[in-house]
């Protein structure tokens, strides 16, 4: 192996943020030289997958809430493995299996900057993770699971047989909810937005597979299905997930039973959150927002943050949750993914890989 310590030249492929626009217009790829000395508390990473999620185009877009400083490497998430460690790294060695961690990002760090081959990161920016779950499972760990987890866990107390109610159910974040809530015993309502029928018919089996207990489309909601659904049920929902906003967050706030809960994790509408009066007032419902990098930057030093984290890798590796469908991209073909993810009706979560031999 090449030591950076000695005098040995290593360029990094890597994806830049130029300016904020449209993201194949301001997007380039550049090769730099990686720095061939580590302080001592750093580690050289080859970084081996990154997924294409949301919160990547808006920050490209300079429409998320928070912007990084241009030029700036894109990309918040991802899996690597340590090729050297600085003089003080302690918890850290050689070839151990690791993904960046949300918590340590800062506004004009932002993003941590995975489009990348190659990375040196503060030993504080990482979180080591078992060899014996997938690169893919292993990019995709820190946002979508985790989001998935904690909307579960923190914001009501949900018990067997209870029921939750989702829109945007076919999302990375949605397909973990239904997954999660199965293992748990917790039954879904799960609302997915129209598509054509052999799409629809294709997309409702697969989330069926996943554990999906109820489906059924924003126009079957119009038109009714929901009023009746909720009738057949014991207990309405006690918790709503919104990541669409608009017209579908207010159906969700109403279908919720007395002192419900929605938490909004998402805006794909970009329209308002809408909490109709009555429910607001006679039913006492309550509206939280959950953001998983803020979550990850409060209990950066807890324990619960790593149970999370272990429980997940655990569920993984049992095949209790699968990770959604994966469609692989090398890094030097960018735009093409990049272009594809940005595409309304997506089927699969669009990943860069580093190495061109890992599509194989």
């Amino acid at each position: 192996m090449c030591q950076l310590s000695n005098v040995c030249k290593r360029s990094s492929y890597q994806v830049i943020i130029n300016d904020f626009g449209k993201p194949n217009e301001v997007l380039e790829g550049v090769y730099v030289e990686v720095p061939n000395k580590l302080s001592s508390n750093q580690i050289l990473l080859k970084v081996l997958m990154s997924p294409i999620n949301p919160s990547d185009i808006n920050m490209i877009e300079g429409t998320y809430h928070i912007k990084p400083s241009l030029p700036a490497v894109a990309g918040n998430e991802g899996v690597g493995e340590i090729l050297e460690v600085g003089g003080a790294v302690q918890d850290h060695q050689v070839g151990e299996r690791v993904i960046y961690s949300v918590a340590d990002r800062s506004q004009c760090q932002l993003g941590a900057g995975t489009w990348r081959q190659f990375s040196i990161v503060n030993e504080t920016n990482i979180i080591k993770v078992p060899s014996n779950i997938s690169l893919i499972g292993a990019a995709t760990l820190a946002v979508n699971p985790c989001t998935a987890y904690r909307m579960l866990k923190d914001f009501v107390k949900l018990k067997t047989d209870d029921v939750i109610i989702q829109n945007g159910s076919n999302s990375a974040v949605g397909q973990y909810i239904i997954q999660l809530c199965k293992y748990w015993g917790i039954k879904t309502i799960n609302i997915i937005r129209g598509r054509q029928e052999d799409e629809k018919e294709q997309l409702v089996g697969h989330l069926q597979n996943l554990g999906a207990d109820i489906i059924l489309t924003e126009e079957d909601r119009k038109k009714g299905a929901l009023k009746d659904i909720l009738k057949s049920l014991p207990e309405k929902p006690k918790l709503a997930l919104n990541c669409v906003g608009g017209d579908s967050s207010a159906h969700l706030v109403n279908s919720l039973r007395q002192k419900g809960v929605i938490v909004t994790y998402g805006g794909m509408s970009k329209r308002p959150v809408m909490i109709p009066t009555g429910a607001a007032i006679f039913k006492q419902i309550t509206a939280h927002g959950y953001w998983n990098t803020e979550w990850m930057k409060d209990y950066k030093n807890s324990p619960e943050r790593m149970e999370m984290i272990t429980e997940l890798c655990d569920y993984l590796d049992k095949g209790i949750i699968k990770t959604p469908k994966a469609e692989l991209f090398y890094i030097k073909d960018f735009k093409t993914a990049v272009s594809e993810s940005l595409k309304e009706f997506k089927t699969s979560k669009k990943v860069l890989v580093m190495d061109e031999t890992l599509k194989c």
